[in-house]
């Protein structure tokens, strides 16, 4: 990517995940290991890297791939490739990160029916070349891992006291258990999402007509709107 428009388009991929289309907290999908996993904050880190490996790299074999690739398998195809790559990360985590591997537990397997994964091959991957699509999967994956981040500090911070599991709050306030239980996923996961909604909303400063750069008034609303 030499010129300046390629690396505009790079970075806007790359970006895209982070805020203005994170998986979770704005196309709200993956929310079964986001809720299940993140009971603490390096839970959510570790189950979101997992994810952006397999993100990375099944984005990368798909781009790669998709002209070969029949139209009428191409799922089972995707599902194929994302299922290799998780069993590798799987494979990787029982060795080198065994604690880990315990706590995320059946979550880890079950990456290969992530709706992120699956939508990112058949939305992007699909369509475009191999080094855009790493971006979409790094872009995406960081996207994951942030959101996972923060829903599983907040829950560990005030259900349990600690942050990475060092003791913070241990003088402040006693622990309120129900962040570390279900509801309380729902909670946090609720409460961070409005959070983003309200301070990264476009503020819209026309509407009706007034909004519209034709000023034809052809909808049939413009006199309306003149007079109201």
């Amino acid at each position: 990517m030499s010129t300046k428009s390629d690396k505009k388009m790079a970075f806007k991929i790359l970006s895209n995940g982070l805020v203005k289309e994170n998986p979770t907290l704005r196309l709200v999908l993956g929310t079964c290991p986001t809720l299940a996993v993140t009971t603490s904050a390096i839970n959510g880190i570790g189950m979101g890297l997992a994810t952006t490996a397999v993100l990375v790299g099944s984005n990368a074999v798909i781009s790669m791939t998709r002209k070969v690739i029949p139209d009428k398998v191409r799922i089972p195809a995707y599902v194929t490739i994302i299922a290799g790559f998780v069993t590798i990360v799987q494979l990787l985590l029982k060795a080198y990160l065994p604690a880990l591997d315990k706590a995320l537990g059946i979550f880890i397997p079950l990456i290969v029916v992530n709706c992120i994964i699956l939508a990112r091959a058949e939305m992007f991957a699909n369509k475009n070349t191999v080094p855009l699509s790493i971006l979409d999967g790094i872009g995406m994956g960081l996207g994951f891992t942030m959101a996972l981040l923060a829903i599983g500090s907040v829950r560990e911070l005030l259900g349990n006291g600690t942050l990475f599991g060092i003791t913070i709050t241990a003088n402040l306030f006693d622990p309120a258990i129900i962040m570390i239980l279900p509801p309380g996923g729902f909670l946090a996961f609720g409460i961070i999402i409005g959070l983003l909604n309200k301070f990264t909303a476009v503020k819209v400063t026309k509407t009706g007509c007034n909004a519209c750069d034709m000023k034809c008034g052809s909808c049939g609303r413009h006199g309306e709107v003149a007079k109201g």
